[in-house]
């Protein structure tokens, strides 16, 4: 590549992999190096966390940009199917083979071809997938015949390899043919930085007034989010929250909701703003009490919200006698999540 041609490239990667963590600058780093061969690249990472996108990024900034790119779920396909899928058969190959058909291995020649979720592939198929990379020649089912083939091969899984290979479940030989580069995805709870530049990605396309906002609050409650699903479960997360509150700003309560829809009650939120019990059910600390809107007179409900919170942050605290992880957990929420609403709050952390 000359300058211009990496300059290029470089744009190219900012625009699709979305972040400035220091994890997000070194994926895009090693893509620029790996892109400049054929070798073969393995990604792994969990699930969600954007493999498909990261092999397209390779294909799109190395030279075979202008040739086929190929996807293939190798764990989609069934057992039986896979090798006419990646191989292709001739007519008549075996039941239901009315007429020849190319596999996606001989239609991506120039190009590249990705196999998701490898780790899912049955052993057999392994051993002929070997032969492939090895001789870089297919033969379509039914036929003897061997074809040449160009193709660069990138590999993706959430599984644990190592694993899979102690077990018998996943040939040494494949692992280290398909994983001349490995690289790793990071998960997003480890870049949690690079969510406001995900979310503004998510929402380039939405029309302003269709287009919700979230304020300090909710944005703190998605940076302490665990994330299991990945950048797949915050696409869907902004996709919602665009629905529900469209042109609106979105609070904390609201990120909550969002964050777990099936297991947020309703009844939560009308407790925060039931009166008081008169039994002392607040453990000894006097509750704010209810106000009553007068003609005329406004009511911060912000402040009020915040208000409830804070209460409720001391009885817990006081419950757990400081411990931190235990009064999360009377709250129902992450460890992270209550430190981060007691520095809001000026409360001094007590114990870990």
């Amino acid at each position: 590549m000359n300058k211009s041609s990496i300059m290029d490239a470089e744009s190219h990667l900012e625009t699709v992999l979305i972040g400035q963590s220091e994890a997000m600058q070194r994926l895009r780093s090693m893509i620029l190096r790996v892109a400049r061969t054929n070798a073969s690249v393995l990604l792994t990472g969990p699930s969600g966390s954007g493999k498909e996108v990261v092999a397209r990024a390779i294909h799109d900034v190395s030279a075979r940009s202008a040739h086929c790119f190929s996807a293939v779920n190798c764990g989609a396909i069934p057992a039986e199917l896979i090798e006419s899928e990646l191989f292709g058969h001739e007519k008549g190959a075996f039941t239901g083979a009315i007429a020849r058909r190319t596999g996606h291995f001989e239609a991506s020649s120039g190009g590249s071809i990705f196999l998701d979720e490898i780790g899912d592939m049955r052993f057999d198929m392994q051993v002929k997938l070997l032969r492939v990379l090895e001789d870089r020649a297919i033969t379509r089912v039914g036929s003897s015949e061997a074809r040449a083939i160009d193709v660069r091969v990138i590999s993706a899984t959430h599984q644990d390899l190592g694993t899979a290979i102690a077990e018998g479940r996943f040939r040494t030989d494949l692992f280290f043919r398909l994983g001349v580069v490995v690289l790793r995805i990071p998960s997003l709870a480890s870049r949690a930085e690079d969510i406001p530049a995900l979310i503004r990605h998510f929402q380039r396309n939405v029309a302003g007034e269709q287009k919700c906002r979230f304020d300090a609050d909710a944005m703190a409650e998605l940076m302490a989010h665990g994330w299991p699903g990945n950048v797949r479960e915050l696409r869907n997360l902004v996709e919602r929250a665009n629905t529900l509150y469209p042109g609106e700003t979105i609070g904390g309560l609201d990120a909550r909701m969002l964050l777990d829809p099936a297991g947020f009650d309703p009844a939560d939120l009308a407790h925060a703003y039931a009166a008081p019990e008169e039994d002392g059910a607040h453990f000894g600390r006097p509750a704010a009490p209810a106000r009553t809107p007068q003609p005329g007179q406004p009511i911060d409900l912000k402040r009020e919200i915040e208000a409830i919170e804070l209460e409720q942050i001391h009885v817990a605290l006081d419950l757990a006698d400081g411990i931190i992880a235990d009064a999360a957990r009377l709250l129902t929420l992450k460890r992270t999540t209550l430190i981060e609403k007691m520095r809001k709050y000026g409360l001094q952390q007590q114990a870990a």
